[in-house]
C-alpha cells in the first residue's frame, strides 16, 4: 500500500504541537510528566476521538479551585443510584461512585469491600449515572422551554450535570489493566478518578487485621499509568492520588529501598511465624492466639529501632574496653547518615561500622501466609508517598480509617509545606468513634469539615456510607409505617408531600415531569410538526 510518508510525518508533528500546547494550558501546566509529547502522540490513534467528559472535568477543576480560594469544601455522598443522584443535585455539585458501594449493590455476588468485583463494575455504574444525568437535564430543559420566559423564574432549574468522581481502586492489577480501567472510566463519564496503593487481591476492609499496600515504586507506576492514559485520550479528567498506607499491616515486597525504613522484622531468635501457625492449626489451636504470642516474643521492630535498642544495650552493659571502641554518639551518627531510600544492606553495614557488632534483624521471619512483610505505617511514610506522586496528580488524598486528628493535621501541614495551595480530598468513615484520646472533641467535630477546608485546603469531602446508613434507615422507617398504617399512612406521610409541593415545580418525583412524561409527549408533538418551545 502506497503511503505519503512526508504527509504522515507532517500530521504527526502537528499532533505533537497540539499536545504541547494543551500541556501549557492553565489546567495542565502544573503537571510534571516524565514523557514527551512525541511519546504520547505515537500512542494515540491516527484520528483521536473527542473526549466527551472534558467539559465536566473542567467544571470539576474550576469548582475545586473556587473552593480553595474561598476556604470552603464540596460536601457530597457516595452513590450508585441515578434516582438518588437526581436528588443530591439540589444541594451537591459532585457525586462519588464508590467501588465499595458498587460491590454491595451492583455486583452479582455482593460482599465486603475486598475489591473482588469485576474490574468494569465501577465504569458501568458511572455510565448509568452519567446517562441518568443527561436524561434529567434533557427532560428539565424541555419542561422549562414549554413555558414563557416570565414563568421560568418560579420553576426549578437544577444542575443535574454533576461531575462524577470514580473509584479506580488499585487499578485492578497490571499496568495494562490500569490503562484499560482508566479508559473505561473516562469513556463512561468520569470527571475525576482516584487510584490507591493497596495490593490487588489482598484488599481487606474489615475490622480484622490485614490491610496490605504495594511498594512505593508500584504505586508510582499506577499514578504514571493513569496519567499517561489521560494524556493519550486528551482527557482533562482530574487525578486524585489516594494513599491508603494509614494503619496498613503489610507490604507485598521489599523491592523498593524507599520502604525499608518501615518494614518490621524479628530481633529475637525465633522460628518463622508461618511455621508456628501451621503447627498450631494442625494441633487444633487458635492461630490468632499463637500469632499474638509469637509477636510478643519475637521482638518485632524496624531495623532503625533495632539499631537504637542495640546501642542502648551496649551502652548499658559496656566495659571500659568496649567503651573505648563505642562512640557515645554512634546512634546519632547513624540517624544522620540514613536518608530517604537508604536500603537495608546499607543500614546494616553502617550500624556494624558504628556499633562494632551485627544488629539482629530478620524481616523474613514474620512474613504472612501469603508472603506479605509486616509494615509500620506512619504519617511520615504517607507524606513521602504523597509527595512523590503529587507532581503527576491533581489532588492528594490520605485515607485514614482510624483517624487521629493530630495525624490529619500533621499530614496536611507537611504537604502544604512542600506544595502551597495544594488541593486535598478526604473521606469520612461511617463507623468512626472520634475518641478524645485521638484529638477529637465535640466542639471540634462540629466544625471540622469547615476547618479542614479553610486551614488545609481539603476542598472535596465525602461520606461514602450514607447510601448504606442513611438510606437504609429511611427505608426501614417507611417499611414499618406502610405495614402499620397502610395506604392512609403512606398518603399522609409520603405521597401527599411528594406530589403537592407548591409552587408547581419541574421536579415532582412521581409527577409526569420528573418521570419524563412531558418529554415523551414533546417527542410525539415535534415529530408531528408542532412547535414545542415558547418565548
Amino acid at each position: 500500500m502506497s503511503q505519503d510518508l512526508t504527509k504522515e510525518q507532517q500530521l504527526f508533528d502537528q499532533e505533537v504541537t497540539r499536545i504541547e500546547n494543551w500541556w501549557n494550558t492553565p489546567r495542565q501546566a502544573g503537571i510534571q510528566r516524565p514523557w514527551t509529547a512525541s511519546t504520547i502522540a505515537a500512542l494515540r490513534n491516527t484520528e483521536p476521538l473527542p473526549c466527551h467528559v472534558n467539559p465536566f472535568a473542567l467544571k470539576l477543576w474550576d469548582l475545586l479551585h473556587e473552593h480553595r480560594s474561598r476556604g470552603t469544601a464540596e460536601m457530597t455522598f457516595g452513590a450508585t443510584d441515578p434516582v438518588a443522584v437526581s436528588q443530591m443535585a439540589k444541594y451537591m455539585k459532585t457525586v462519588y461512585v464508590s467501588g465499595g458501594l458498587s460491590g454491595f449493590s451492583e455486583n452479582n455476588y455482593p460482599g465486603m469491600d475486598h475489591a473482588d468485583y469485576p474490574w468494569d463494575t465501577v465504569p458501568k455504574v458511572v455510565d448509568k449515572i452519567f446517562r441518568g444525568q443527561q436524561w434529567h437535564d434533557q427532560r428539565q430543559r424541555q419542561v422549562r422551554m414549554q413555558h414563557p420566559v416570565e414563568e421560568r423564574a418560579t420553576m426549578e432549574n437544577w444542575d443535574y450535570l454533576m461531575p462524577i468522581i470514580a473509584d479506580g481502586d488499585m487499578g485492578f492489577g497490571s499496568l495494562t489493566a490500569t490503562l484499560k480501567s482508566t479508559k473505561a472510566l473516562v469513556e463512561s463519564g468520569a470527571a475525576g478518578i482516584h487510584i490507591d496503593d493497596l495490593a490487588i487481591g489482598m484488599k481487606k476492609f474489615t475490622i480484622g487485621q490485614g490491610r496490605t499496600i504495594v511498594p512505593t515504586s508500584e504505586y508510582e507506576d499506577r499514578i504514571k499509568g493513569l496519567r499517561m492514559q489521560l494524556d493519550i485520550m486528551g482527557a482533562e479528567t482530574v487525578l486524585f492520588a489516594r494513599c491508603d498506607l494509614d494503619h496498613a499491616d503489610f507490604i507485598t515486597s521489599t523491592i523498593d529501598p524507599r520502604d525499608h525504613e518501615y518494614i518490621l522484622g524479628a530481633t529475637a531468635d525465633v522460628r518463622p511465624l508461618q511455621q508456628v501457625i501451621d503447627e498450631a492449626i494442625m494441633s487444633k489451636k487458635s492461630s490468632n492466639a499463637v500469632r499474638d504470642e509469637w509477636l510478643a516474643s519475637a521482638g518485632i521492630m524496624t531495623f532503625d529501632e533495632a539499631v537504637e535498642q542495640q546501642f542502648l544495650n551496649l551502652t548499658k552493659h559496656s566495659t571500659k574496653s568496649v567503651d573505648s571502641q563505642l562512640d557515645g554518639n554512634a546512634f546519632d551518627t547513624y540517624k544522620s547518615q540514613v536518608k530517604y531510600g537508604t536500603c537495608l544492606s546499607r543500614r546494616r553495614n553502617l550500624a556494624k561500622k558504628l556499633l562494632g557488632v551485627n544488629v539482629p534483624f530478620d524481616w523474613e521471619l514474620p512474613r504472612s501466609h501469603n508472603g506479605q512483610y509486616l509494615y509500620r505505617s506512619t504519617v511520615k511514610a504517607i507524606v513521602e508517598r504523597a509527595t512523590l506522586v503529587a507532581p503527576l496528580s491533581d489532588v492528594s488524598w490520605a485515607r485514614m480509617d482510624l483517624p487521629d486528628y493530630n495525624d490529619i493535621k500533621a499530614y496536611h501541614e507537611a504537604m502544604l509545606a512542600c506544595f502551597p495551595g495544594r488541593l486535598f480530598a478526604f473521606a469520612w468513615g461511617g463507623e468512626w468513634k472520634f475518641p478524645p484520646s485521638s484529638g477529637w472533641t465535640s466542639e471540634r467535630l462540629k466544625t471540622v469539615s469547615q476547618d479542614m477546608a479553610k486551614e488545609y485546603g481539603v476542598v472535596w469531602q465525602i461520606q461514602p456510607m450514607y447510601m448504606i446508613q442513611g438510606v437504609n434507615m429511611e427505608i426501614e422507617r417507611s417499611a414499618a409505617m406502610w405495614v402499620t398504617d397502610g395506604m392512609g399512612g403512606y398518603y399522609d406521610k409520603i405521597q401527599r408531600r411528594a406530589t403537592e409541593r407548591k409552587p408547581w415545580k419541574v421536579d415532582g418525583y412521581e409527577k409526569m415531569s420528573w418521570c419524563g412524561g412531558y418529554l415523551s409527549d414533546a417527542f410525539f408533538a415535534a415529530i408531528a410538526g408542532e412547535e414545542i418551545a415558547r418565548k
